[in-house]
């Protein structure tokens, strides 16, 4: 599983896919951060606040993590070689988790380069690290989590189809519906009562919880149970195949 796994964060860089992930990240979320003015813009504000970046990084990743994920699968359909992987001496959710945390391993790459945001707004406060330290870490567990997530949905939506545009757009669909669709559904007046059992089945409920700076172990127990729900569907959905 370790080698497989090593093959496949291997094949993120040598193709230039992973590179160009981190760099549209960092990208993505500096010009809000740094360049465009408004209200996202720190020294605009002028605050020691890093909110903005846990607010446009899910968004940024909705659209990055199917793009990094839709070949994980689809690319051994198209090639050929999927069934040459399930006949080797690995298990179907060994090789699942090969891909899962390679993509995981990107992700983590991605968002750790932003510590210098952290760095930077704590050195340029008025006094020095003016800054809610708890509510940041919070935030970036949170975003590592949600991003957890949005990769076992995109290793999912590749075990679907040979085509990679399709499984981008599944995965899209489906990670968008998980992390702002329950939130706009429960806010509905019809459901009185039960409207805060519908939020507490989305993503952003939990992901905003965590960016409070308390890390709950309910939270924690979402993430990890919506991760292991689409893995575990995925490994269904390969035994069909093998």
């Amino acid at each position: 599983m370790f080698y497989l796994y090593k093959k496949e964060l291997a094949g993120f860089f040598s193709s230039l896919t992973g590179y160009i992930a981190i760099i549209i990240f960092l990208t993505a979320n500096s010009l809000f951060l740094w360049v465009f003015p408004g209200e996202y813009n720190v020294l605009d504000v002028g605050l020691s606040d890093l909110s903005t970046l846990f607010f446009i990084a899910p968004w940024v990743f909705l659209f990055l993590v199917p793009a990094i994920t839709m070949r994980q699968f689809a690319d051994e359909k198209r090639s050929g070689t999927l069934e040459l992987i399930l006949t080797s001496p690995l298990s179907e959710i060994e090789i699942i988790f090969a891909k899962y945390f390679a993509g995981i391993s990107l992700v983590l790459f991605s968002i750790i380069p932003s510590l210098i945001y952290f760095l930077t707004v704590g050195l340029i406060g008025n006094p020095e690290w003016n800054i809610d330290s708890g509510a940041f870490w919070g935030s970036f567990i949170g975003l590592f989590f949600l991003a957890s997530v949005y990769t076992s949905i995109g290793i999912f939506a590749s075990s679907l189809s040979e085509i990679q545009i399709v499984s981008f757009l599944i995965s899209m669909i489906i990670a968008f519906f998980i992390f702002i669709g329950f939130e706009a559904i429960s806010s509905l007046k019809i459901w009185g009562n039960f409207g805060n059992i519908i939020e507490n089945l989305g993503i952003n409920y939990h992901y905003k919880s965590m960016s409070r700076g308390v890390i709950d172990s309910r939270d924690l127990i979402y993430f990890v149970s919506v991760s292991a729900i689409f893995l575990t569907a995925t490994s269904q959905i390969l035994q069909k195949k093998s």
